[in-house]
């Protein structure tokens, strides 16, 4: 026997839409199977119909009425038992099946409201229902917990767009005035006699406007990114010019900058402006963290489809609970800058197909390292 079952689901409220009403669905139609009674009759059928005709034969030494009254009983009986075993079957067994297919019909559509009535049954059906009760409790309590996380999600990105165009608005309202004082000093410093010593304050405050404008720069930055200038060059010498400007502000800490390259690396499209600002930023960073005179590596290999760049330290290290939040904005240990240093550089080097990873060891130092894709030669040529 051959069955298809269509069940009608009412219509339910998705997920993705909050409180906004789905159209009418579809009726859910089951695959065609063997039903259920036919497949529990066949052996029990089988069990009692060579039982009748074992006592049938047993039954040929009876007088021929006798024999015919003794079959009929012993047929009446195995149909009473079919019977019998078939609503016993239908009670306990098809009545929680068919209830449990419904409800996880209605579950696919995203109704977590749903749950079986034979859960209080004290046997494996009423195991099986309990265990499906639990389960969709789990799931609706993981729904609202992804709501939850994903309404605050909103309220952040809405938050930080305001950020943004507040440090905006507010960077170029600075900007303009500072590079005006930035002139002043430049000139008030020419006019001071050589042996002035009002000359060690014009410098403190020329290397504070230039403090101020980094960071302006930084905000702006982070507002509003640039997109990168993609070409094809030399990454290598990308990372020599970074190399070369950070060995300037490392000669007074006596810290020395070492860089090697490991084979040969074939060009790579990238914004050379930007990731050269993305590894002098971390060869800065390498420089503040080291408290005593001692080497920075600036490491450069192909490495599969990629070329690994790597910035190893001797520095302090970064304590472990400060890992996972080191590229957030706004983030940092240090007693001044704006924390958005490293947050720019990931957002720069995902922006270049890559990743940027660390690794840090207290007292030993960190190595971070950045992947970018290699430029294969049929790319090159387009």
């Amino acid at each position: 026997m051959w069955v298809a079952t269509p069940v009608r689901i009412p219509e339910q409220v998705p997920f993705s839409q909050g409180t906004d009403v789905a159209p009418e669905q579809a009726p859910v139609v089951r695959k065609r199977h063997i039903n259920w009674a036919l497949k529990a009759i066949l052996p029990i059928g089988a069990v009692l119909l060579n039982g009748l005709l074992l006592f049938v034969l047993v039954s040929l030494s009876l007088a021929e009425g006798e024999r015919h009254v003794v079959v009929a009983v012993a047929a009446a009986g195995a149909f009473v038992i079919c019977v019998a075993v078939i609503m016993v079957l239908s009670v306990s067994f098809r009545r929680p099946m068919v209830e449990l297919q419904d409800k996880i019909a209605r579950l696919r559509l995203g109704d977590m409201d749903v749950s079986v009535s034979f859960a209080n049954r004290n046997d494996e059906v009423g195991d099986l229902g309990r265990d499906f009760n639990d389960m969709v409790g789990q799931l609706k309590a993981s729904r609202e917990e992804i709501q939850r996380l994903h309404q605050t999600q909103m309220s952040r990105a809405e938050h930080f767009a305001t950020l943004g165009e507040l440090a905006t608005g507010l960077a170029h309202e600075i900007r303009n005035p500072l590079a005006g004082i930035a002139g002043v000093i430049e000139i008030v410093s020419r006019d001071l006699p050589p042996n002035s010593p009002a000359r060690s304050v014009i410098k403190d405050a020329k290397e504070e406007a230039l403090q101020i404008n980094r960071i302006l720069t930084e905000l702006l930055d982070t507002a509003r990114p640039r997109p990168p200038q993609f070409r094809v060059s030399d990454i290598c010498l990308t990372a020599e010019h970074a190399v070369m400007f950070a060995r300037q502000q490392a000669v007074t800490k006596r810290i020395t900058i070492e860089m090697e390259v490991t084979g040969d690396i074939p060009p790579v499209v990238h914004d050379p402006n930007q990731v050269n600002q993305v590894l002098l930023n971390l060869l800065l960073n390498a420089i503040q963290s080291m408290d005593k005179p001692g080497a920075i590596r600036v490491s450069l290999e192909a490495d599969g489809d990629d070329v690994l760049i790597a910035v190893t330290d001797e520095g302090k290290g970064i304590p472990p609970e400060n890992l996972p939040n080191i590229f957030r904005p706004f983030f940092t240990t240090k007693g001044h800058g704006t924390g958005l240093g490293l947050s720019l550089a990931r957002r720069t080097v995902e922006a270049h197909g890559g990743q940027i990873d660390v690794t840090s060891e207290v007292g030993k130092g960190s190595r971070f390292e950045i992947r970018l894709p290699i430029v294969r030669e049929k790319q090159a040529a387009v």
